[in-house]
């Protein structure tokens, strides 16, 4: 049992005390909100599109993509996403809330907290599904977050879907994830040498770029988890505490039950699934992460509710540091 309490502190207390770092720094002004606003478009457009090419791109073969975890991650999603609906309809009156609450409950903060979940937890190999599954995810995401706050306020605020799927197609993420799968086709169609390898490679023919591209990615969660920390604004809740509670329990508690229970017992018992080791921390990752922090940006801007947004990104991230570490225990307990 000590060792299961061990390796969840040792998988979950880094990214806190990074997070605490950035809040901290902000605090003493070391660094004003402008700082932080810029050191997000580094991490969003350079860095952790190089940390999901270098996953990738690490990845020994093509036959070795998990497309099953992929599968399974999506269909939940969406069901998250239907569930959420009917609980909005009954639960919150304000139009304006319920859009906020609604993409709560599905959309998690895969990319800053959950790709460097995912690694802690399985290493390089969970690190590489998991990219893999961000290129299906976040776009989802996306879509459904489009789709929630405009369906009950009835504005679109520009912000349509054809002008959502555009944006998509430009997403540094994704474009990320697309040139690491690109590299990895175009390698399994090199010639390979006696050692059953590639007769080129850029990491051993062009070891420079792939040093530079290797010190990107380490830099990438680290400064991503001291950016969201400093970005994190603790307002006066007086009057959303209902609707606080309800998408907090939503997104670290119930969104990881109904994603992780089903995908453990259809493993165990059933030969529908067989997760393991390397595929369960890619969903803790995606089921059990906090709301992502753009679900405040574009609340605010299709007009919904971005004060709610932006405390249930505080409160989902303070609360997850504790359901994350339940949740690790427990998975390390049966696995």
């Amino acid at each position: 049992m000590l060792d299961n309490f061990m390796y969840a502190i040792n998988a979950i207390f880094p990214l806190i005390l990074l997070i605490g770092l950035g809040y901290f720094l902000k605090q003493i002004r070391m660094f004003d909100e402008n700082f932080f606003k810029k050191a997000n478009t580094l991490v969003f457009r350079v860095c952790l599109p190089v940390l999901l090419f270098y996953n990738i791109y690490n990845i020994e073969d093509l036959q070795s993509l998990r497309m099953d975890v992929v599968a399974y991650g999506l269909i939940v999603i969406v069901i998250l996403f239907l569930l959420g609906m009917v609980t909005v309809h009954f639960f919150i009156k304000d139009p304006k809330q319920k859009g906020v609450i609604l993409q709560c409950v599905f959309r998690s903060n895969y990319a800053i907290i959950g790709l460097p979940v995912a690694e802690a937890l399985g290493g390089s190999e969970a690190a590489a599904i998991a990219s893999l599954l961000s290129a299906f995810s976040i776009p989802l995401f996306n879509i459904l977050a489009v789709v929630s706050l405009s369906a009950y306020t009835g504005e679109e605020s520009g912000a349509d879907i054809k002008s959502m799927l555009r944006k998509i197609c430009r997403n540094p993420l994704i474009i990320g994830v697309l040139c690491g799968l690109l590299a990895l086709g175009i390698r399994s169609l090199i010639p390979q040498n006696d050692m059953g390898g590639a007769v080129f490679s850029v990491k051993k023919q062009l070891p420079f770029i792939y040093s530079a591209i290797k010190s990107l990615a380490e830099i990438a969660s680290p400064l991503a988890l001291v950016v969201l920390g400093g970005q994190f604004t603790f307002r006066a809740v007086k009057g959303i505490k209902r609707e606080i509670l309800i998408g907090t329990l939503w997104r670290i508690v119930l969104a990881p039950a109904l994603g992780l229970i089903p995908a453990v017992l259809l493993s165990r018992y059933t030969a529908v699934l067989s997760f393991g080791i390397v595929e369960f921390p890619s969903l803790i990752a995606l089921f059990g992460s906090p709301v992502a922090v753009s679900s405040a940006i574009m609340a605010a801007e299709m007009e919904n509710d971005e004060v709610l947004a932006g405390q249930l990104v505080v409160w989902t991230s303070l609360g997850s540091v504790l359901t994350l570490f339940i949740i690790i225990v427990l998975m390390r307990m049966i696995y």
